[in-house]
């Protein structure tokens, strides 16, 4: 498909693997967005319940701990104290072995309740994980083409990857830091009140304190954490760019421009990232210095309260543990709260895809299976991807079964859009194509793309094995059909020459097999598909003339008894067609063979002669 005959939009591959990471990001209607997730996590509600149920009591029984150490120390203490006033050692090792056994259980209990409620809300996120990917999935295959043709690969993808991710990641390890955090916040803040009220309220004169220096610092390097992962998408998409075209970039002598495109978006990485760094990386040290204010604060009103016999001295040593305790979980809450907001706007991200417009449904009353022999009507179609820039204008045209049928014209004329609204691919705007009388909202999009085989300009094989990706689309073939059908596409012999032969996996780079040989492979696999109807959008534009001759062998027997659709900008290639459609700007403007259409001497005499002025 030619550069004019694409709608507007953004070129593919940009900035893959960055989109939905920025930092900071923002739900555009968070309420909706929570309503949303709460739906997806409704069925486990349960679940969720015993979660809940079981990080409470892993909480509780940690924070009984501190209380009971305290407990013990007090005792322990009582000894050394009798022992300095030479009464003898009165420690009750007895009473500290019993609170040093009990609390051996309760942590066993709250790291088994822990270990529950971990394994639980993991299968609950994973779950939902995977209803979200199953839905996407789902829903690429029921959104329009011109989606696809408006976006970025990488902006769909993901979608797919990174955003449903960091919904998986926070729905695992938030809803529970959430439930333990606010029960250990409770807890410990009861506890210390039973400790002391005037200790709790000297600990928590710091507490406004360290979050004031918190929100400073995050306000501070949240604008240079957006700056680093703007400029690291930048250095992620110039490095794909260089990597995908290294070639052209060596032939054209690019490389030093390349380098130095690369060396100013990466020190403007290397600042951004390095003061974003630096200045959350002073935040702990500042709350450790905040915090240790407060142990000080504590330390001495506890020993004044001590000495005044108001508290124990193991309370106070439960109590900087409770202080400890007491500021983790707000800290965790805090770093929470922004770990929401970019999980909620990636959800929203995911929620957008799922409610886009699909296709146009399917007939609840398709054909069934039938013999079909191949007539093609294409009565007063029109279409445009764009409302005010049409392509297609009344296009009429009959194509009888068995015909082979050429379509030619400038690029941009409207060739591939014609191919492409015959498969479904997209919707016409008004008109009606129909195939041997049946128009086409009368079959299901599988049974109609079933009737065709394609080969397009630019070949598209995945990585598994030449065998694999010829029976691809029929994968019921048997090894020998496959052979059969390579032998056709005259590609057989050089297949054999390979490493592994048909068995040998291609990747994503394929440096060791020519474009033209792809190019076979997609025309084997036609082959074996044995369609009714053949399209052929510059299927030999890749391969050398020798080959060319041979394939066209191959296909003029495949074409026989088949109606068959050639898209080609080498007229040479099209003489032998029973009609030729001459197209410009999105009109047939000539019909005809090629003959009566010389004759003419009009737009595709014109076209004929230009490409063959030197002879």
């Amino acid at each position: 498909m030619s550069e004019n005959e694409r709608p507007a939009g953004p070129r593919p591959g940009r900035g893959f693997g960055m989109q939905g990471m920025g930092g900071g990001a923002k739900a555009k209607n968070f309420k909706k967005t929570i309503l949303t997730l709460a739906g997806y996590l409704e069925p486990y509600k349960a679940k969720i319940i015993v979660v809940i149920f079981f990080a409470f009591f892993s909480t509780g029984f940690s924070i009984a701990g501190p209380k009971l150490l305290g407990k013990a120390t007090t005792k322990l203490a009582e000894g050394l104290f009798a022992w300095y006033a030479q009464t003898g050692l009165l420690t009750d090792f007895g009473y500290i072995g019993k609170i040093i056994l009990i609390l051996i259980v309760l942590y066993i209990i709250s790291a088994g309740c822990s270990y529950v409620q971990g394994f639980m809300m993991s299968k609950v996120s994973m779950d939902v994980t995977y209803q979200l990917r199953k839905n996407i999935s789902e829903k690429m295959n029921r959104i329009p083409l011109n989606y696809y043709d408006t976006r970025t690969h990488g902006e769909v993808l993901s979608r797919l990857t990174n955003d449903i991710d960091l919904v998986s990641q926070t729905l695992n390890q938030s809803i529970t830091q959430i439930i333990t955090s606010v029960t250990s916040i409770v807890g410990v803040l009861a506890m210390m009140l039973s400790i002391s009220w005037l200790m709790t309220l000297a600990a928590l004169v710091v507490i406004p304190l360290s979050f004031g220096i918190v929100g400073v610092v995050i306000k501070k390097s949240q604008g240079f954490f957006k700056e680093q992962q703007k400029y690291l998408g930048e250095v992620n998409g110039h490095v794909e760019e260089m990597y995908g075209g290294h070639i052209i970039v060596q032939a054209f002598n690019g490389e030093q421009d390349s380098i130095e495109t690369f060396e100013k978006i990466n020190d403007k990485l290397f600042h951004s990232a390095w003061k974003s760094q630096f200045i959350s990386s002073i935040m702990m040290p500042i709350m450790g210095f905040v915090g240790n204010l407060g142990y000080v604060v504590v330390s001495i009103l506890g020993g004044y309260l001590a000495v005044k016999k108001v508290v124990e001295i193991g309370d106070i040593q439960a109590f900087i543990q409770y202080m400890r305790s007491f500021t983790q979980p707000m800290a965790q809450l805090a770093s929470i709260s922004n770990t929401l907001q970019s999980t909620v706007a990636a959800a929203e991200r995911v929620f957008e895809f799922l409610d886009e417009k699909e296709e146009v449904p399917e007939t609840n009353t398709p054909i069934k299976a039938q013999a079909f022999f191949g007539n093609v009507v294409f009565d007063n179609v029109s279409f445009s991807y764009n409302k005010d820039k049409p392509i297609i204008r009344n296009f009429t045209a009959e194509i009888k079964a068995g015909q082979r049928v050429a379509i030619v014209g400038p690029t941009g004329a409207g060739k591939t859009t014609i191919v492409k609204l015959l498969m479904r691919f997209y919707d016409i705007d008004k008109g009606k194509i129909s195939i041997d009388g049946h128009d086409l909202f009368d079959f299901t999009r599988n049974d109609l793309r079933a009737m065709f085989g394609m080969v397009l300009q630019d070949t598209w094989l995945y990585n598994a094995s030449i065998k694999e990706n010829i029976r691809y689309g029929t994968f019921g073939a048997t090894d020998e059909q496959v052979i059969a059908a390579a032998k056709a596409a005259h590609c057989d012999e050089f297949i054999r020459a390979l490493p592994d032969g048909y068995n040998m996996i291609l990747n994503e780079e394929a440096s060791n097999i020519s474009q033209g040989q792809k190019q076979l492979f997609t025309i084997a696999r036609v082959i074996l598909a044995n369609p009714k109807i053949l399209i052929l959008d510059e299927a030999t534009s890749s391969v050398d003339t020798r080959t060319e001759i041979l394939i066209q062998k191959a296909m003029d027997h495949l074409m026989s008894n088949r109606t068959s659709f050639v898209i080609a900008h080498r007229l040479s290639t099209v003489r032998d067609s029973e009609l030729i459609l001459v197209m410009k700007d999105g009109d047939i403007v000539e019909q005809g063979n090629h003959e009566k259409l010389l004759e003419q001497k009009g737009f595709y005499a014109e076209l004929y002669m230009s490409q063959f002025a030197d002879n």
